[in-house]
């Protein structure tokens, strides 16, 4: 079995709980999810547990029968990344400086 650090797999039981109360609310039986999302209906269980061996496009899939999909993309996107923008800032040079102007040699 595969060991995931504790915050992981909090957040993976989260997803499969948020996906369950999603497909609820949208009152879609989980037979007919699972023929939408083209997995077995025992992999779809495992989704809605947050199971870490289900593929992530077996997530995204649901996700997407769901008309959630959009959000997916975002995940790493640099808006939702404070940590990698105050490096980047940090990082940011002290000054600019122009471009050197190079001396023009006439031919003799």
């Amino acid at each position: 079995m595969l060991k995931l650090p504790i915050p992981v797999s909090r957040a993976l039981r989260k997803l499969g709980h948020d996906i369950k109360d999603a497909r609820r609310r949208r009152r879609i039986p989980m037979a007919i999810a699972a023929e939408r999302a083209s997995i077995s209906k025992p992999t779809f269980i495992r989704v809605e547990r947050g199971d870490p061996s289900v593929s992530i496009g077996s997530y995204a899939t649901v996700l997407y029968v769901l008309g959630m999909a959009d959000r997916l993309g975002d995940l790493a996107a640099p808006k939702n990344d404070p940590v990698g923008l105050q490096l980047e800032e940090e990082n940011l040079p002290q000054r600019i400086r122009g471009a050197r102007k190079q001396k023009l040699t006439k031919d003799k």
